[in-house]
């Protein structure tokens, strides 16, 4: 869960995990989404489908971060 204060001159988040822009690692975010959309697609496997979900949306959300820092 996260929040998010927003006062004055400051910003303040509160989150239960955090990569620094500087330790993102395109590559290793893309191999994590694939095996992630791999583990969904095994349809009556033993797996945790919520993690493998948890994952994805973890993997996907890097992507994005590091393309957004690359704009800048």
């Amino acid at each position: 869960m996260e929040f998010l204060e927003v006062q004055p001159g400051k910003i303040t988040i509160l989150s239960d995990t955090a990569i620094r822009g500087k330790d993102l690692d395109e590559t290793k975010a893309k191999a994590a989404k694939k095996a992630a959309e791999e583990s969904l697609s095994k349809k009556g496997s033993d797996i945790d489908f919520a993690l493998a979900e948890a994952e994805l949306a973890e993997a996907v959300a890097q992507i994005q971060a590091i393309a957004k820092l690359r704009k800048k």
